[in-house]
């Protein structure tokens, strides 16, 4: 299970206004809204026809939160390079590619390996809101929809690629920009533990325990020829 590195935090919305739409029995395009205010134990009281002032905000409240969907993914500048493809609609995605690069990697006590630096592969990954999956690509270059994909030689990761977040709470703001969406995920996954791998899931062809125990603070590039193919491409994988 991964390690929550993120602090709790989050908004508290308290109720507000509560409404009641009456339909006329024998016109159903005549309505009657009746709005109630909230006491402070959240019970609605005080019931009054719908203000002019009270639509008004409603709608108000409406149209920022249309705003905030439409600026989710949205670039800050130019469109990042590594950049593959995205959905920005409001349970958008984002597909971007990393080089070949060192990060620092933490694992579980359990797993006997120390946490370190370590040179990981070339990936691909592909996030929405709430969900990760990663892949490994042997080319150290931007991918094309043809790119083989490679499972993650990582643990916590599953047969088909989803980065098993465990008690991680994945906070992604619903404006969210694209730099800062990529930059996020890319934390949460290398800024947690790994610990196991999930439902025995063989994503190397030599022991995986071995394999970072060789590669952890050793300076070596990640050897490639233990990578295993998924048997999928990247267009495969684009919604």
């Amino acid at each position: 299970m991964m390690k929550n590195i993120t602090p709790d935090f989050g908004n508290i919305y308290l109720p507000q206004k509560a409404l009641v739409l009456y339909r006329h029995n024998s016109n159903e395009h005549e309505m009657y809204i009746e709005a109630f205010d909230m006491d402070d134990r959240g019970r609605p009281v005080n019931a009054h026809p719908l203000t002019i002032e009270e639509t008004a905000g409603f709608a108000l409240s409406l149209a920022a939160s249309a705003e905030l969907s439409t600026r989710f993914l949205q670039s800050k500048g130019l469109l990042p390079a590594n950049v593959l493809y995205i959905d920005s609609s409001r349970r958008g995605c984002a597909l971007w590619y990393t080089p070949e690069q060192k990060k620092g990697i933490y694992f579980s006590q359990s797993l006997g390996i120390p946490s370190g630096e370590a040179w990981v592969p070339s990936m691909l990954w592909k996030a929405d809101k709430q969900h990760l999956s990663v892949f490994a690509i042997k080319a150290n270059r931007p991918p094309d929809e043809t790119t083989v994909l490679y499972h993650a030689p990582f643990f916590n990761i599953y047969e088909d690629g989803e980065v098993c977040m465990g008690n991680v709470d994945i906070e992604i703001p619903e404006n969210c920009c694209l730099q800062d969406f990529i930059k996020a995920w890319e934390v949460y996954f290398f800024n947690s533990y790994f610990s196991h791998l999930v439902q025995g899931h063989a994503c190397t062809k030599m022991n995986i325990v071995q394999l970072w125990q060789q590669q952890v603070n050793s300076g070596k590039h990640f050897p490639k020829e233990v990578l295993v193919k998924t048997g999928r491409k990247l267009k495969d994988i684009i919604l």
